[in-house]
């Protein structure tokens, strides 16, 4: 079953979901109606008893860019459930395995997603950032747990304070992705190995991932909601304001008085 749904793609086929960013021309940036579709997949798939499975994958040349910015301007999450973060909160409670492809950028909420994912395989051309900082922001996702909990802290004090690019192979070493393939491969590694994993019994991939889960998960919603607050207040902010005035204007920041 193939269902188009706003510039998101749900496949569902023999115990698996596929979610595709398919918004390419736009680098797969993301807007309020994508979060909402994601959110509606998310919790169809975990509805579905015959559903064993999640993989989300993008382009060969792009996984996504994040957030439109046009669309995040004129829709901001007012609330804990604006679809960003219903589809934040789904995501990381989601009970079943979850597995991504990433190949090309992975911005901001492209990175941060990966954290609250089960497997990541990655094409040798993925670059991962979170530059929340750099649009006077903070982290999302309850990024600012398990970054430093996967990286150790000072690397990701530069991943998130200076927010600059890390690539596939960076990215292996400190944890955040199983496998570096070509892109042209990427997605079909994820998909092989979520077959494997549809073969499996779901009450037994359901109860692991819950047993390995159950110590922190109270702890990333707490964290996910304080971040998202402090998010929504940082938006309104001179900083976050100058930040988004000049990339709509295509020039440098200015954040001195800031």
């Amino acid at each position: 079953m193939t269902e188009a749904i706003q510039d998101i793609l749900v496949h569902t086929e023999a115990g698996v979901t596929t979610i595709t960013f398919n918004r390419v021309d736009k680098k797969n940036s993301i807007t309020t109606r994508m979060y909402a579709a994601m959110a509606d997949a998310l919790a169809a798939a975990e509805a579905d008893a015959s559903v064993r499975a999640v993989v989300f994958q993008g382009d060969v040349a792009v996984f996504s860019a994040g957030n439109d910015i046009g669309d995040f301007l004129q829709q901001p999450p007012a609330t804990q459930d604006s679809p960003v973060f219903r589809f934040l909160r789904g995501l990381a409670a989601f009970p079943k395995p979850v597995i991504a492809a990433v190949c090309g950028p992975a911005v901001g909420i492209g990175t941060t997603m990966l954290f609250h994912c089960d497997l990541v395989y990655a094409g040798d051309n993925a670059a991962f950032s979170m530059p929340f900082v750099n649009l006077g922001l903070c982290p999302e996702a309850a990024s600012s747990l398990l970054v430093p909990q996967m990286m150790g802290y000072h690397r990701a004090a530069e991943a998130l304070l200076l927010g600059e690019p890390f690539m596939a192979e960076a990215a292996l070493e400190v944890g955040l992705v199983n496998r570096v393939v070509p892109p042209t491969e990427c997605n079909g590694v994820a998909q092989a190995q979520a077959r494997k994993l549809a073969a499996k019994p779901l009450s037994a991939l359901i109860e692991t991932k819950r047993l390995m889960k159950k110590g922190q998960a109270p702890q990333v919603q707490a964290v996910m909601a304080e971040e998202g607050a402090s998010f929504g207040r940082m938006l309104r902010e001179p900083a976050a304001r100058e930040a988004f005035g000049a990339f709509m204007a295509k020039r440098k920041p200015d954040f001195s008085n800031c």
